[in-house]
């Protein structure tokens, strides 16, 4: 567990197994919810409108898993604060007052569509901030949130290569069940994402779409959301280091208006046990170290 002294104490945690099953990492980076006071008193929207943005209560739908020997980890700040999910810099000039550094990605499609490093809106488009931001702070936000969480999950994940050879990171999100665009067709259970087969073996998304799918769960493949920074980032598969993103439903465990558990909520933890299970016990780890990914 990492701590930091402010409002956020700890700011993201990490829960080791007591018995390893197997080398996979289940990662929650995006269901944070504690909100500093000078954010929130910064911003021009509510904190209801902030929260839209929030994978609300993923962390406890993977939570369990660790009592299972999978090692989970769970971001506590808030995406709109500032996003583990995008390159360190990817930073928007025009939300700042001071100079950008010269090395930050200002032109990223990220950036271009306010969701960059420092959002610049809410998951539905809504600007975040009443005024500009000085730089300081935002560098500030990267510098003891960003950077500790990387690291520390780094570390994790050379801890599991060490021990096992291989790794593999499923990195868990959730989505609104209906998307900004009206022409976007209805949006399945869950979206498997393999930045189109770079990220990771092939094995990987096969099973979790047989597993997923056998349990009752629609599935959609890269589209609208084919992996973020940590998929693209850490999946390295001639490296022995497999990363996957799951983007679940929201409409399947919760009520997105109120923003509460649904009647399927345990359930849907319970098949996330299931998951884990079946890729500890039918994934051939022995093959997918960096020799033999590498030979595919």
């Amino acid at each position: 567990m990492t701590r930091f002294d402010g409002d956020m104490s700890p700011a993201f945690e990490i829960f080791e197994p007591a018995e390893w099953r197997a080398p996979v990492i289940f990662n929650s980076p995006h269901s944070g919810s504690t909100y500093p006071e000078e954010f929130l008193a910064a911003s021009r929207i509510d904190l209801p409108t902030l929260r839209r943005s929030e994978d609300s209560f993923m962390d406890e739908l993977i939570g369990h898993l660790s009592a299972r020997g999978f090692p989970t980890v769970r971001v506590n700040f808030p995406r709109s604060y500032v996003d583990v999910n995008r390159e360190p810099y990817e930073l928007d000039p025009r939300m700042f007052t001071g100079r950008l550094p010269s090395f930050a990605n200002t032109r990223s499609m990220r950036v271009a569509g306010g969701l960059g490093t420092i959002p610049r809106v809410v998951g539905d488009g809504q600007e975040i901030y009443r005024d500009r931001i000085l730089v300081d702070d935002a560098l500030g936000r990267i510098e003891t949130l960003y950077k500790p969480y990387h690291r520390a999950l780094r570390r994790l994940i050379n801890k599991v290569h060490q021990m096992f050879g291989t790794v593999v990171l499923v990195d868990c999100h959730s989505m609104p069940s209906v998307g900004v665009s009206r022409d976007e067709p209805r949006r399945p259970d869950v979206v498997i994402g393999d930045r189109y087969g770079t990220s990771c073996t092939p094995l990987l998304p096969d099973r979790v779409e047989e597993t997923m799918s056998g349990l009752g769960y629609s599935i959609g493949r890269n589209k609208p959301y084919a992996g973020g920074f940590i998929t693209e980032h850490y999946g390295n598969p001639a490296s022995g280091l497999h990363a996957v993103q799951l983007e679940l439903n929201r409409a399947i465990y919760m009520d997105e208006r109120r923003r509460e558990r649904s009647a399927r909520f345990a359930q849907v933890a319970s098949d996330f046990g299931v998951l884990a299970d079946v890729l500890a016990t039918t994934i051939p780890f022995a093959d997918l170290g960096p020799f033999q990914a590498a030979a595919e």
